[in-house]
């Protein structure tokens, strides 16, 4: 193909791609479309697929057709648009007879136009051009189309090359070998005339020479005269060492190969939202079927609407919620009873769940078999400290047996039988230190096990006797994760260790075969889809940062890599794939999901919150059911339509409806029996629907806790929780620094925020205090301001005066740059560089700046009066700003060019508020933020800018002084100038608790809260800044778990709020933007 197209036979080389069906040339393609060869663009695009391949060829298909349609509409070529009508479109009737009927009453029209749906259709060259773009993303979308939109990097003239190098092959063992061989010697084998070399006769007549080694896979090819390339070392591809283990070299060599160091990032286009499962591509969909197709009529003229909701596969809906009472760290499902699930803890034990009836039908706690028979190391460890958890729980491949690794050297294997008949099987003191991972195999025809442990070796287990099959060694870490395949009937593993190292084994002891770092050297966990064809891995390095790629197992190298994980993990994030489609990562207290074959991602999954940062996560086999570790030891199942109806069937199953009345079952960790569980009446369910506030008015109605303070402070400005969760920053209007840090003790073992113990205010031994300058400072008229770095080093901070960066160990001042005036009154670190800040100025313009070289990189200028609101987006790589003139800016981050902007809509006679401050903050989709204003709260989407939704201040009531999102996004704490503090629900502005002051200020008092702060890894605790100097810790009771519960919806939209009093009910309506 390349070599046509050098020789510019054009026509020759588009039919070779067509016929062989390897490479579908984009560029050929879009000048088919545009110039409307519609018969042509079908032609090639057959040589690839057909509308009944997929729903993405499907959907190829109908645009091009609709399209040919709507042209001869428009020409008024009336019996040309009823024979496509007829031969062309009607086939897509079978899939949605509405749209196909809708589509036949344009030809009653005059023109079609006058359709509201096609009303900004434009002209023919516009409409095919916007065409082809979303062609373009259906065509990178398409399974069918994957390694075929773009040729190999193959150097100019590549087969000139091969046959330049073959001449000189054929005549480099002649004595007299011709000076410029003609290409005609080819066409017959070459044999040298008057030659008696024996080893040319045997070459001339075609005889195998044994010693010629055999290579396959990619290699150098080595070459006889000017062409020959230059020697460069290689990485052995995966190809090459499964097809060939008995000639294949292992090189240790990181970055190549697998190669986790070089990773490729194709460049595939984002699809939008709403394309249908495809979970079997070759399978072709008939009208009938539950999963039929729906095409929408869409605007040529506009942007193309997608027939199919993707994310309708995937289980969002909390369908169940299991108290484990314990933090659940590994689950899995069985893989035929697909509703029973295993769960291991923290604290060593094991549970086994019929989840459609949330009942715990078997539970075991740690304990060691056979102490006797166990090693010294063990007897000891357990002395010293008998605390155990489940590092990895597993069914066999058939469900007859599970396994249970143990942070403590042990592996214990359980049969399991039917019901609550769970039973002791084998007992190994596998490894030494922690038994990090196990999976099971099929190296030989019997069933084994295979674990890893902190001792950094993998081994092998007979899974019928407990024997000893093999042992792998050559980490030079602890094995974090190992991953048995088998390809070709070839059987090896994967494994990774908590250096960031892949190394890939055979059962032949020959040492480790591949040796390569992960992305970012994380600690990773590599897994196949479950078809066994496509391999992923996902990780977190030791500076937080996650990754999730898939790999080319033939190349060696990095496929893949998924946008939208967390720069700053808390703790190794979990993933599992489900219906050969689908990827799902448990990180930023959300469940993240990727479609396979687009970088971007799909969609995010909050499971009705309450999730810790990185939930652990599991799907059933068939993807209906998804299991979710969520806070308070609890477990969330997320179910789809089929999931639902599955647990219906297993609750109705003759074996679980007819046990004993009398039989004791244990439910959301509560024991009861059977006979003692009543139905509920009707009125005692219409009860359920009756929701009143949850309103606090005394300290008994939750937790608080007011932090000490030794150091006479003035009202707290700014406020802020470490990024570690386990310390508070506040600024003082003083131009003072408080920071208070939780020691680990008794009643806080894990050392976090909480309000169940008392923090200590740092002070380091010098004595010195972390003070901003205050030169040339206005004190009447300075905002405060003040950013943490992510790794909580240090802070860069200002009161007026210049900006000072602090160490955050020694308080000492690092640098100060930026004197006044202007006054920096906003900052905001750059989210990819800790160098880059943005410093929102007194005098409207923001300052892009280096801190590192000391200089202004960009001068943005767009407001009218004092920026008051600073925020990067990652994901859209954009900085939105806000100001005291109520105008919201969205700037590119990449040039620092200003895309958007619009005003808050401030209500009807609030003119004297317009020009109070305004701030603004991300959701943690990082694509809505929020806008706090003293009238309003506002969601704003980023792209175009719109208001998505609004709760404003009544006239009569007290501004907002600020707020802020809880961590995990679902909800909003406020804080108003009386003193009352609202919690919000944040995916509709709803009011779900309010705590009056009286609940913690005494009574007539008139101190506020200046600031709040939402604490980084647990939604449901904030903190207050008061205008008094204090900083108070606030918590729901343990026993109550949350801030009240969220008004019930009905017919899609919520109750009314009930009537109060004007002060309590003040704002409580919810006009919409």
């Amino acid at each position: 193909m390349q070599f046509l197209d050098e020789e510019k036979f054009k026509d020759t080389a588009h039919k070779l791609e067509q016929e062989s069906g390897l490479f579908f040339n984009l560029k050929y393609f879009e000048e088919l479309v545009l110039s409307g060869n519609w018969d042509e663009v079908e032609n090639y695009l057959s040589g690839f697929t057909s509308p009944d391949d997929n729903r993405y060829s499907m959907k190829i298909f109908f645009e091009i057709r609709k399209q040919k349609y709507l042209e001869a509409l428009d020409k008024l070529d009336r019996s040309k648009a009823v024979e496509i009508l007829v031969k062309d479109l009607k086939v897509f009737a079978s899939f949605n007879e509405d749209l196909f009927k809708e589509i036949t009453m344009l030809l009653t029209l005059d023109n079609f136009r006058e359709n509201d749906q096609l009303s900004n259709y434009r002209d023919t060259k516009t409409a095919r051009a916007i065409m082809f773009i979303e062609l373009k993303k259906l065509l990178e979308a398409n399974p069918l189309f994957r390694e075929k939109l773009q040729l190999p990097n193959i150097r100019g003239s590549r087969l000139r090359m091969l046959i330049n190098q073959s001449l000189n092959w054929q005549h480099s063992l002649c004595s007299n070998p011709r000076q410029n061989p003609d290409i005609r010697t080819l066409f017959l084998d070459h044999s040298c005339k008057n030659s008696t070399d024996s080893f040319a006769q045997l070459a001339a007549n075609n005889q195998m020479i044994s010693s010629t080694p055999k290579f396959e896979g990619f290699l150098p090819m080595a070459t006889n005269g000017p062409f020959q390339p230059p020697s460069t070392s290689f990485q052995t591809p995966l190809t090459s060492w499964i097809s060939n283990p008995s000639t294949t070299t292992h090189q240790a060599v990181s970055g190549i190969g697998i190669g986790f160091g070089t990773v490729t990032n194709p460049a595939i286009a984002a699809v939008s939202k709403g394309l249908g499962d495809i979970d079997d591509m070759s399978k072709t969909r008939y009208p009938g079927g539950s999963d039929r197709a729906m095409f929408p009529v869409t605007n040529p003229g506009q942007s193309h609407s997608m027939l199919f909701n993707l994310t309708d596969e995937l289980p969002k809906t909390v369908a169940r919620t299991l108290n484990q009472g314990s933090i659940p760290t590994s689950m899995d499902f069985h893989p035929v009873q697909q509703t029973l699930l295993l769960v291991g803890t923290i604290l060593g034990d094991i549970s086994l769940w019929e989840v459609s009836s949330r009942e715990k039908v078997a539970s075991r706690n740690f304990q060691v078999w056979d102490i006797g028979a166990s090693s010294l190391i063990l007897k000891a460890t357990l002395i010293k400290d008998p605390c155990v958890s489940v590092k990895r729980i597993a069914w066999s491949p058939d469900g007859s047996l599970f396994g249970v690794a143990f942070s403590k050297h042990m592996m214990q294997l359980y049969t399991y039988h039917s019901g609550n008949d769970i039973r002791q099987h084998l007992e190994i003191d596998a490894h030494v230190g922690s038994v990090n991972d196990l999976a099971f195999c099929y190296p030989t025809k019997q069933l084994s096990v295979i674990t890893c442990g902190d001792d950094k070796t993998i081994k092998v287990w007979d899974a019928a006797t407990g024997a000893k099959l093999y042992t792998f060694e050559g980490h030079d870490a602890p094995v974090h994760s190992v991953c048995p395949h088998c390809k070709e009937n070839v059987h090896f593993v994967f494994s990774t260790s908590a250096d960031g190292k892949i190394k890939a084994w055979l059962y032949d002891m020959m040492g480790s075969r591949v040796d390569y770092d992960a992305p970012g050297r994380s600690c990773t966990t590599m897994a196949y889809s479950a078809d066994g064809r496509r391999l992923f891995s996902c990780g977190t390095s030791k500076d937080g940062e996650s990754h999730i790629v898939e790999w080319n197992e033939n190349e060696g190298h990095v496929k893949r890599t998924y946008i939208g994980l967390n720069k700053r993990s808390l703790g190794i994030v979990q993933f599992d794939s489900t219906k050969n489609r689908f990827l799902a990562v448990g990180d930023e207290y959300t469940i993240k999901v990727w479609d396979m074959d687009n970088p971007n991602l799909l969609t995010i999954i909050d499971a009705e919150g309450g999730l810790p940062a990185s939930p652990r996560i599991r799907f059933n086999k068939e993807g209906t059911l998804l299991a979710v570790s969520a806070n308070d030891n609890r477990i969330k199942i997320l179910a789809t339509v089929d999931g639902m109806r599955l647990m219906r069937a297993y609750e109705n199953h003759p074996l679980i409806a007819a046990r004993s009345a009398s039989e004791t079952v244990t439910r959301n960790g509560e024991t009861r029996t059977l006979e003692n569980v009543k139905p509920k009446l009707a009125e005692e369910v219409n009860q359920t629907k009756i929701w009143k506030l949850t309103e606090i008015s005394e300290p008994a109605r939750f937790r608080s806790l007011k932090l000490p303070a030794r150091v006479k402070s003035d009202k707290i400005s700014r406020l802020i929780y470490t990024n570690s969760g386990t310390g508070i920053l506040a600024l003082a209007a003083n131009a003072i620094h408080l920071l208070w840090k939780w020691q680990r003790c008794d009643p806080n073992l894990s050392g976090k925020a909480t309000t169940k113990a008392s923090p200590q205010l740092v002070q380091p031994p010098s004595g010195i205090t972390m003070t901003n300058d205050l030169t040339e400072a206005k004190p009447e008229d300075a905002l405060s301001c003040f950013a943490l770095s992510k790794n909580d080093s240090y802070v860069m901070s200002a009161s007026g005066g210049k900006i000072s960066l602090f160490n955050m160990m020694t308080f000492k001042v690092m640098t100060t740059f930026m004197p006044p005036p202007p006054a920096a009154t906003y900052l905001a670190f750059h989210p990819q560089d800790n160098n880059i800040i943005a410093v929102g100025m007194d005098d409207s313009t923001i300052l892009i700046y280096n801190v590192r070289v000391d200089e202004v990189k960009s001068k943005l200028q767009g407001h009218s009066k004092r920026v008051t609101g600073l925020a990067f987006s990652h994901v859209l790589n954009v900085l939105v700003s806000s100001g005291a003139d109520a105008q919201i800016i969205v700037w590119n981050s990449d040039k620092w060019e200003r895309q958007n902007n619009s005003f808050l809509q401030i209500p009807a006679g609030r003119t004297s508020m317009a020009m109070s401050d305004t701030q603004v903050q991300f959701h943690q989709d990082q694509i809505h933020f929020l806008a706090v204003h003293g009238t309003q709260l506002a969601i704003y989407e980023t792209k175009k800018l719109e208001c998505v939704k609004q709760w404003v201040v009544e006239e009569s009531s007290p501004p907002i002084s600020h707020a802020i999102f809880s961590c995990d996004s679902q909800l909003i704490y406020a804080g108003f100038l009386d003193g009352t503090v609202r919690v919000f629900g944040a995916s509709n502005l709803q009011l779900r608790c309010q705590i009056n002051p009286t609940a913690y200020l005494n009574a007539s008092s008139s101190v506020y809260p200046l600031v709040i702060a939402a604490n980084p890894q647990d939604p449901n605790q904030f903190a207050i800044g008061l205008t008094d100097g204090g900083v108070l810790v606030f918590e729901p009771l343990e026993s109550e778990g949350k801030w009240g519960v969220p008004p019930p919806v009905e017919n899609g939209s919520p109750n009314r709020v009930p009537t109060m009093p004007p002060l309590v009910a003040s704002g409580l309506d919810q006009p919409q933007c």
